[in-house]
């Protein structure tokens, strides 16, 4: 299986939409997963890491967090926008 499938982008979907992904990828032997959001959604990423972790992935671990800057175009311009990456491995 590819990289690229591993990777959750959190967006406006429920919460629990994203573990449900997560779960299932974990089920189809994947060890790895990085969850990606920036902005607002960083704190619906740690929900999702923290959920999965917690109640339906007792095996996960932490891997990798990144948190970092990303500088946006957008209508007004340059702005900087907050991102977070984390990797849950099992």
């Amino acid at each position: 299986m590819s990289e690229e499938n591993n990777i959750i982008y959190v967006g406006k979907k429920p919460t629990m939409n994203y573990v449900l992904a997560i779960v299932t990828q974990f089920n189809n032997n994947v060890d790895k997963i990085v969850i990606k959001a920036r902005g607002k959604s960083i704190s619906k990423a740690v929900d999702i890491a923290e959920i999965t972790k917690n109640k339906f992935v007792q095996t996960a671990t932490y891997a990798k967090i990144n948190i970092e800057t990303e500088k946006v175009q957008g209508e007004r311009g340059e702005s900087n926008v907050s991102s977070i990456e984390i990797t849950l491995s099992k």
